[in-house]
């Protein structure tokens, strides 16, 4: 469990908690909560915090991806609710994780540097919407040989064999967000 002010920072926090995240007091207090979470969830459940600071929900439920200090993923539940104080005041905002039954820590593959350039973040984009060759090649303004060279770099740099499993491991990375249309890389791997 661990407690938010209205800026969504980390105010408090159980011994469970650090157990879990692999963190101490020390490094948590006062940060952001979605910090901890996997890129691809961060802003759906940022959302739902603002919600229920803003007073617009009570509670809510998501299914997230927890960033651990060593590299790995928990995957659980988050609840979060508001705590009111006097004359109802929102006095803070509380989450409860709660990992999944068996769950031991997963090899996520999220890296935490930038690893695209900005022409091979609108090239994977296009992979993922469908586009093809030409018409990215048309749209970037770009050979085709060009296309199909940066998409051959991403295929070495991510280590996957062919364009679905690109853009498969660019899912499972937390490059693209979740839930929108056309794929966006975010900018958190953009150079």
């Amino acid at each position: 469990m661990v407690n938010l002010d209205h800026r969504l920072r980390i105010v408090s926090a159980s011994m469970e908690f650090f157990r879990v995240f692999e963190r101490s007091s020390d490094a948590v207090t006062g940060t952001g909560l979605c910090d901890l979470l996997h890129p691809s969830v961060r802003s759906k459940v940022e959302n739902q915090l603002r919600l229920l600071a803003r007073g617009e929900r009570s509670r809510f439920v998501e299914r997230i991806l927890v960033m651990r200090e060593n590299g790995t993923t928990l995957s659980g539940e988050f609840i979060g609710s508001t705590v009111h104080g006097v004359g109802d005041r929102l006095d803070s905002l509380t989450v409860v994780f709660r990992p999944d039954k068996n769950e031991r820590g997963n090899q996520v593959a999220c890296s935490k540097k930038k690893i695209l350039s900005e022409i091979d973040a609108r090239i994977l984009e296009g992979v993922a919407s469908g586009v093809s060759t030409i018409q990215l090649a048309a749209n970037l303004y770009m050979s085709r040989g060009g296309v199909e060279y940066h998409v051959t770099t991403l295929l070495r740099k991510m280590k996957v064999k062919n364009r679905p499993a690109l853009i498969s491991k660019a899912y499972s990375m937390g490059i693209f967000g979740v839930g929108s249309w056309p794929p966006r890389a975010l900018p958190d791997f953009v150079r």
